[in-house]
């Protein structure tokens, strides 16, 4: 089997798996989220924290990101451009959300475009290593490239649930490792940068 296809093959199961989880149930696992990750993930007054707005069987994060609001971050959320782009725009208290593509929603085009400083990142399977598989379509890859680019390292944090873990993911050049997991068990540090 390919890497491409054993990691369609774990995208695939490891989505069923999170899609099985009953809804109350994944409410308990994204509180349990905040309570691990709100204050063991070192953010500064003023640091840019990108996260999302769950679709489909995604954890909730809003706990979290309202527990970062609390503590001085400035939150943002990718919003999809284009078929390979995605941006960071704003999330202000208040501010009208408007559909945005792939079941997303998120601010509008008048919305600052921020680069953030810590990413919350959404993902399909994850191993202990740090390595991860997204949906498939590398919007996240891109974006860090491009923020890379820029000079910026972003910390990475993948979100899941523990039933998202497989034993190893296979890594591609594109790949880019994970700074930590975040799961209803626990925040697990990858890498020195974070912790």
């Amino acid at each position: 089997m390919t890497p491409k296809e054993l990691k369609a093959q774990y995208r695939n199961e490891r989505l069923a798996a999170r899609d099985a989880i009953p809804a109350d149930e994944r409410i308990e696992k994204a509180l349990a989220m905040a309570t691990h990750g709100g204050d063991a993930i070192d953010i500064e007054p003023g640091t840019v924290v990108s996260g999302f707005l769950p679709i489909r069987s995604e954890a909730d994060i809003r706990p979290l990101m309202a527990h970062f609001r609390a503590r001085g971050a400035r939150l943002c959320v990718p919003i999809i451009l284009d078929k390979s782009t995605i941006v960071f725009r704003e999330l202000v208290p208040g501010a009208p959300l408007v559909p945005c593509g792939f079941g997303t929603s998120g601010p509008g085009p008048e919305a600052a475009v921020l680069d953030p400083r810590v990413m919350l990142i959404p993902l399909s399977a994850f191993d202990k290593t740090g390595h991860r598989i997204g949906y498939g379509a590398g919007y996240y890859d891109r974006a860090i490239t491009r923020l890379h680019e820029k000079g910026l390292n972003p910390r990475l944090i993948g979100i899941a649930f523990d039933c998202q873990e497989v034993p190893s993911v296979p890594a591609e050049p594109h790949d880019v490792r994970l700074d930590a997991i975040l799961t209803e068990s626990g925040l697990n540090f990858v890498s020195e940068a974070i912790g």
